[in-house]
């Protein structure tokens, strides 16, 4: 699956919700989101619409290797 170039960083923080994922705090415009699913585990989120292609998909890595799943697995459950 294609990495979508429309998504903005409060899409990407709900569709995290899945995965536990809360918005823990806000500075400026950047979400910090936490989970304690399979460990704590912290990811940083601009708040900028749309996310740059690099950003997101470094995102969707590093989350995707704290659940241990592959990254098109995660797409497909996040972006369907």
């Amino acid at each position: 699956m294609r990495l979508s170039r429309s998504v903005s960083g409060p899409e990407l923080a709900k569709a995290l919700r899945g995965f536990g994922y809360e918005i823990t705090r806000q500075t400026g415009s950047h979400m910090r989101l936490t989970t304690t699913i399979n460990g704590q585990h912290h990811v940083t989120i601009p708040n900028h619409s749309p996310l740059r292609v690099g950003t997101l998909s470094a995102i969707l890595v590093e989350v995707a290797a704290h659940h241990k799943v592959a990254r098109e697995q995660l797409l497909v459950r996040l972006f369907g």
